[in-house]
């Protein structure tokens, strides 16, 4: 069935969530302060919306893709104060306080909240192919479930406590973190000792010790120098720091998370907001005083 959906943040994953509902055959109205990335959905076939409150005027259901916890609360108080609006379902990542805050907010306000943050990177916003992890009330959740398919066939209600959809996401996102680092710090000391890097690739990914960043970080963007897999060190370092802060909140240890979290800080302090996280590699290299590359391109030897 056809939807008339509202969409407001149209970067790196926004945009091409968007993309997917309206090759679904949905409706969308979507709403940017990037002119240039409204433009570019509406020439995909969306319609355009100067402002959220205004597009809260004319949808009822919203989607948000936004980068920070303070932009999604500033993004619903507009939405809340809409004349048709009664669902806004939200594919950032804030953490499960944040949730929360903003789910009580809006149903104050007689809105409904499906917290719904995703995994799986930009290729995966563009395959369609993300995790949705979704919490809120099981109704919405079983009335909208065909439609957050159309953005990750890998989508799951985690339960009804508003918030736990960014729990999940948090912990998910400290294990791929977890893994980046690792990964990056076991390549350099392999290169250091003479291990082929691409062979490293095949035995790990064979092995027990096979995770995502061998799988597929480390072959497309590190082992190529290219370091463009297409998420920010500044959005990996907040997801670390949140999922510590629920864990000192609830009073869970997190021993492995506080070094790993030293390492996101490094790198975001090193590369900038605006590098891509596969950047990482660089700085554990520097520690270690090898580069880890691919050989493939390498000359044969006479």
């Amino acid at each position: 069935m056809s939807e008339t959906i509202g969409f407001i943040g149209l970067g790196a994953m926004g945009a091409p969530m968007a993309r997917r509902l309206l090759g679904a055959g949905h409706t969308v109205i979507a709403c940017d302060a990037n002119p240039a990335a409204l433009e570019a959905i509406v020439e995909s076939g969306a319609q355009a919306a100067a402002s959220a409150r205004g597009l809260a005027d004319q949808v009822e259901t919203i989607m948000v893709s936004l980068p920070t916890p303070a932009i999604v609360q500033a993004v619903a108080a507009d939405v809340a104060e809409g004349s048709k609006a009664k669902l806004f379902i939200d594919l950032s990542t804030t953490g499960p306080r944040v949730a929360k805050d903003v789910g009580t907010m809006l149903n104050k306000k007689g809105l409904e909240m499906l917290d719904s943050p995703v995994s799986g990177g930009v290729g995966g916003a563009e395959k369609g192919t993300l995790a949705v992890m979704v919490s809120g009330p099981e109704a919405q959740w079983t009335r909208w479930k065909p439609v957050l398919e159309a953005i990750g066939h890998n989508a799951f209600f985690v339960g009804e406590g508003q918030g736990q959809g960014q729990m999940m996401k948090l912990i998910n996102n400290m294990l791929s973190a977890t893994a980046m680092v690792a990964s990056a710090e076991a390549f350099a000391l392999g290169a250091k000792a003479g291990l082929d890097p691409d062979i490293m690739v095949q035995v790990i990914n064979a092995g027990s010790g096979a995770n995502t960043a061998v799988r597929d970080k480390f072959p497309k963007s590190v082992l190529t120098r290219t370091f463009d897999y297409g998420f920010r060190t500044e959005l990996m370092y907040k997801d670390v720091r949140l999922c510590l802060e629920e864990a000192e909140a609830l009073g869970s240890p997190m021993w492995v998370g506080q070094p790993v979290k030293q390492w996101w800080s490094l790198a975001l302090a090193r590369g900038g907001v605006e590098e891509d996280f596969s950047h990482i590699m660089r700085y554990v290299e520097e520690q270690a005083g090898v580069e880890v590359r691919s050989r493939k391109n390498d000359p044969k030897p006479e």
